[in-house]
């Protein structure tokens, strides 16, 4: 909701930026790249789940972290068990199982939006199940990403064809399995040469042409209610590949009501997508962005999405974590006063946003010197 600046004032005063996290079980035992072998040996999904129990009785996570599973190769009907128990005797819960849409073979061009009928169906009966798994297990959010969807030869793509057949599986597999919410996240390029959703702006169209297909009473009875049923899950990386503006890109998707979830790293502008640790590059649209996140109430999962390559992966899930809380707490501490009041009078006051930038990064007894 937009505010008038006592309202701004008092929200931002009052509230407090608090993350809690998700993590993701891909990457505790990365594989190798085009350059280089694994550097960890291969665990399995039950050996994940011991690390993160042992993370929880270390007192590196708590209960309220999250996890995040692709089906059907992470989680499935006969290891769903696993994350049950996690929950039963942790209370961390498996909060999204992600359909695994982009790595088979059968995929090769593309999985919902492929023009093989007998693949394009393989694909949405996949997204199905991995609805019902999630209805089941009453998680939030189905994230999907179209990583494999996508073309690299501009010439000759069916452009419309492909969109549609993608919209169309998944209002397809929503109205079969309703009442589950669907969070999908863009990227630019990578794997292929020109992903289906190439930013945020193509997301949000996304999500309002799926939106639009939905015939199902109880979807439809939740969109008449308010409630959005496609959102966006976007990932820091993702954006930044895009040289899209990160808080811009954020703020964008909230003031649709369609941030269902968030994936934090860090990213080089451009660049393929490196997975780094959250607050390694890109500070300041890190801060940015949480500033945006407390300005308009997120309230969802910070969920880290990184590569911990030559990093094991407690460490790397700790670091991270640190990272964002240490960025919310700079957020919190803002001077409010002063940068609302520069926020809708930026000819009142000059220079008064980048000198709260600075202070937020500037070391205890540092002298700075006073505007004139």
């Amino acid at each position: 909701m937009e505010r008038t600046p006592d309202e701004m004032l008092r929200h931002l005063k009052r509230s407090k930026l608090k993350p809690r996290f998700s993590i993701g079980v891909w990457y505790f035992y990365p594989g190798g790249g085009r350059f280089h072998d694994a550097y960890v040996e291969k665990g399995t999904i039950a050996d994940c789940i011991e690390k993160i129990k042992e993370m929880k009785d270390a007192g590196s996570v708590d209960s309220s972290l999250g996890v995040e599973a692709h089906y059907p190769n992470e989680v499935n009907r006969e290891n769903v068990y696993l994350y049950k128990a996690l929950e039963k005797e942790m209370g961390i819960k498996l909060i999204t199982c992600i359909p695994m849409l982009f790595f088979d073979k059968q995929f090769e061009f593309g999985s919902l939006s492929n023009p093989d009928v007998k693949v394009r169906k393989a694909a949405t009966d996949r997204l199905k199940e991995s609805l019902r798994l999630n209805k089941e297990l009453g998680t939030d959010i189905c994230v999907i990403w179209p990583g494999i969807d996508g073309y690299e030869n501009p010439f000759g793509h069916d452009y419309y064809g492909m969109w549609s057949r993608f919209e169309g599986a998944v209002a397809e597999a929503m109205d079969e399995v309703p009442g589950m919410r669907v969070a999908m996240e863009p990227k630019p390029y990578e794997p292929r040469g020109n992903n289906i959703y190439r930013n945020t702006a193509n997301g949000l169209l996304f999500a309002r042409n799926v939106e639009a297909l939905l015939k199902h009473r109880e979807n439809l009875k939740l969109l008449e209610n308010g409630h959005a049923m496609l959102g966006l899950n976007p990932e820091v990386g993702h954006v930044l590949m895009g040289h899209e503006d990160l808080p811009g890109a954020f703020a964008s998707v909230l003031r649709e009501g369609r941030l269902a979830h968030s994936h934090w790293n860090s990213q080089p502008l451009g660049n393929y997508d490196q997975d780094l640790n959250a607050g390694v590059l890109g500070i300041d649209q890190m801060l940015s962005t949480l500033l945006v996140f407390k300005m308009y109430a997120y309230s969802g999962f910070y969920g880290i999405d990184i590569n911990p390559e030559r990093l094991p992966v407690e460490k790397a899930i700790v670091l991270n974590m640190n990272a964002l809380n240490a960025g919310a707490e700079i957020v919190n501490d803002l001077d409010y006063d002063a940068l609302v009041e520069a926020m809708y009078d930026p000819a009142g006051h000059r220079g008064v946003i980048e000198e709260t930038l600075t202070k937020t990064w500037a070391p205890k007894g540092t002298k700075l010197r006073k505007l004139s």
